[in-house]
C-alpha cells in the first residue's frame, strides 16, 4: 500500500477555486484502479486544503498523475498556490 499525506496552501483569494476544483476530481479518483481512499479535509480557517491518499502501490498513484482531471488542476495550481504542495509518504505500522 502505498499512502500521502498532501499539504496544499493556495493564495487566499484561489482558496475556493482550489477546493472547488479538489472536490470537482474527488469521485473520479475514487474510481480509479488502484484507488483505496481518497479524502479532502480542510482547517477551520479554510485556508489550507489536506489530503489523505491511499493507493495500492506507487504505480496506482502514477496512473493518477496522468489522468487529464489531475493535471487539469496542477495546472490551476501553478497560479493559485501560495507555495509548493507538501507531500510527506507514509508507511502504515501494523
Amino acid at each position: 500500500m502505498h499512502c500521502i499525506f498532501a499539504t496544499i496552501t493556495p493564495k487566499p483569494q484561489y482558496f475556493k477555486y482550489a477546493k472547488k476544483a479538489i472536490l470537482g476530481i474527488l469521485g473520479a479518483t475514487r474510481k480509479e484502479e488502484g484507488c483505496l481512499q481518497f479524502d479532502v479535509h480542510t482547517n477551520q480557517s479554510e485556508t489550507q486544503l489536506f489530503l489523505y491518499e491511499q493507493w495500492q502501490d506507487e504505480s496506482a498513484l502514477e496512473q493518477h498523475y496522468q489522468q487529464d482531471y489531475t493535471k487539469q488542476v496542477f495546472a490551476a495550481y501553478q497560479e493559485w498556490l501560495a507555495e509548493p504542495v507538501e507531500i510527506k509518504t507514509m508507511a502504515l505500522l501494523k
